[in-house]
């Protein structure tokens, strides 16, 4: 089967973080620090090398918010708004219904964080049913690129650029009057990284509630209805054992969450734009960077995986 096949890998880029055993490109991706964790799933810090007139193109998923600090590389999104194309600036990045087409050109530094389901009703921000699909500069939600921007001094590390940007999230929040999501939106993602295979009712009578109160919460919170929130989060774990960086451990149970091997090749298509093999057989780094980084916080949100501890595919 499909899933069996080594992923492809570019090798035309030198991810300056390392690759995994199947040569596939890693960013630098830590947990937030305990007291922004109610609000932040994930903070990276991506450095690739390319020739300066080289092309990758890609495409990135993601099923939270997230901010985007461009600071190298000429970047081509394809929105469903139209394409957006930029050289570098802070964006906000609503969460993805389906694979996002992204295009960067040379040498490419990104830095950012995955924002919690839940955090714009909590802070009261504008609603992120919003901006499904889309990308907005971070002054239509938080505060100016430049602010963003500023924090990040060029030549430091990694890890600093990661601190800066804990400071300035501490600070927003704070500012925003640091109201934590619901617990049942907490809850809903919780239930999406650890069996998303179950149905509505079935997580509906797990989080003590009727089916109606999580529907209209999670519309709410996710930007769209539990059902295709948990089947997003379905394929995005089907995906990362595609790719190569989820724990192999649980590729089998993965592919039981579909009926038959019709049924993923159905989804997924539908989802990512392509079949499984094809997904397989065609590099995709950036799209990887984001699969590793969310696989690494679910299983950290599972207690499967210790914050710093080496990851299964490393």
């Amino acid at each position: 089967m499909q899933r069996r096949i080594r992923p492809a890998a570019d090798p035309a880029i030198a991810p300056q973080q390392g690759i995994t055993r199947q040569g596939q490109p890693l960013s630098y991706n830590r947990a937030p620090a305990a007291d922004i964790a109610p609000w932040i799933g994930r903070l990276y810090v991506t450095k690739v090398d390319m020739p300066h007139d080289y092309t990758v193109s890609c495409g990135i998923f993601n099923d939270t918010a997230c901010v985007r600090i461009l600071l190298a590389g000429d970047w081509t999104a394809q929105t469903i708004d139209g394409p957006v194309t930029t050289r570098g600036g802070a964006y906000y990045f609503g969460p993805h219904s389906r694979r996002m087409p992204v295009s960067v050109t040379g040498s490419f530094i990104s830095v950012g964080y995955a924002i919690r389901p839940g955090t714009g009703t909590s802070l009261r921000l504008p609603h992120v049913g919003q901006f499904i699909d889309r990308i907005v500069p971070t002054d239509v939600m938080t505060a100016p690129s430049d602010d963003f921007m500023n924090v990040l001094k060029p030549g430091a590390s990694p890890e600093e650029w990661l601190l800066a940007i804990e400071d300035l999230v501490r600070s927003q929040v704070a500012g925003l009057g640091g109201r934590e999501p619901s617990p049942l939106a907490v809850k809903f993602e919780e239930m999406c990284f650890r069996n998303p295979g179950l149905s509505v009712s079935e997580i509906a009578e797990e989080c003590g509630v009727d089916r109606r109160k999580l529907e209209r919460l999670v519309s709410r919170d996710f930007g769209m209805p539990p059902k295709q929130a948990l089947r997003r989060a379905r394929a995005l774990d089907m995906a990362s054992h595609l790719r190569g960086v989820a724990d192999s451990a649980e590729g089998e149970e993965m592919a039981l969450r579909y009926y038959d091997e019709s049924h993923l090749i159905h989804e997924f298509t539908e989802l990512f734009g392509m079949s499984p093999r094809q997904f397989v057989a065609r590099p995709q780094p950036l799209m990887t960077l984001t699969l590793e980084s969310r696989q690494a916080h679910r299983l950290e949100a599972l207690h499967r995986l210790e914050p710093g501890q080496s990851r299964p595919w490393e």
